[in-house]
């Protein structure tokens, strides 16, 4: 084995930009009364942050800077988060609690059950650890992509990133699946400057331990060039040791060629 590999899930297995984003972009329209509804760039911003991992806490965080924007103080507001998750809940898996109808049904799948099948030949053992809810995460891991129970952390299971307690999870179930997996360099690809600094973290808590960040440019960003550069070199400033445009295109050739890199605890 050359290493263990641990993927998130929005933006490097499944395309969000119409679904998660969309969902986000309603909410935060919804509750300032129509009056500000986040671009694709005002998410980004936000998200650059490092912090805003969770969709319902960052769809929250905009509607309180509108308001702040316009001379109101997040005291005088009477948000409930509950009921911004709860509506952002109905745009994302809609309005049948049972048969999903809402944004996730449509989401482009951005890796393949064979792609996944040939990390299994190569020997690197896999796993997921996604801000996602569990529901979110089986249904498109399982019911769209065609894997039969990864090992999955989800959002249910662990702290938010980058706290790095999930991406340890991962690593520890995936343990208990294959042996002599003691020592073997981390790859936790995401495509979030929250997703690298759960690499850095990592390797602050477990200094002994290699730990890789490979970001990965996420589909929203692949339709506009002109930021492709600088969102490239976000990430390269987050922590990753190498940026690729698809996870398809993480390779057991390129995961063994990334052997040796971001071993220093930062």
């Amino acid at each position: 084995m050359s290493a263990i590999v641990v993927f998130d899930i929005d933006g490097v297995i499944r395309d969000v930009g119409n679904s998660y984003r969309r969902a986000l972009a309603d909410t935060v329209a919804k509750f300032t009364n129509e009056a500000y509804r986040p671009t694709a760039i005002d998410i980004d911003t936000l998200k650059n942050e490092g912090i805003w991992n969770n969709d319902w806490e960052a769809s929250q965080e905009l509607i309180y800077r509108y308001f702040e924007s316009q001379g109101q103080t997040r005291s005088q507001l009477n948000l409930d988060y509950g009921t911004i998750v709860a509506y952002f809940q109905t745009k994302y898996r809609g309005t049948d609690p049972v048969n999903w109808n809402g944004y996730i049904c449509d989401e482009p799948i951005l890796a393949s059950l064979e792609y996944f099948e040939s990390l299994t030949a190569a020997n690197i053992p896999w796993g997921f650890f996604s801000g996602a809810t569990r529901g979110s995460a089986s249904y498109i891991l399982e019911r769209r992509l065609g894997l039969t129970a990864p090992v999955l952390v989800a959002m249910e299971d662990a702290p938010g990133k980058p706290d790095p307690h999930g991406l340890f999870m991962a690593v520890a179930k995936l343990g208990l699946e294959y042996e002599q997996t003691d020592g073997l360099p981390i790859v936790y690809v995401g495509d979030t400057v929250a997703d690298m600094h759960t690499v850095i973290n990592a390797r602050k808590q477990q200094p002994h331990r290699q730990a890789i960040a490979v970001g990965v440019l996420p589909p929203h960003i692949l339709d506009r060039a002109a930021q492709i550069d600088s969102y490239r070199q976000n990430l390269i400033q987050a922590g990753a040791s190498v940026v690729i445009d698809r996870v398809l295109e993480l390779t057991p050739e390129l995961i063994a060629s990334i052997q040796g890199t971001g071993i220093e605890p930062v």
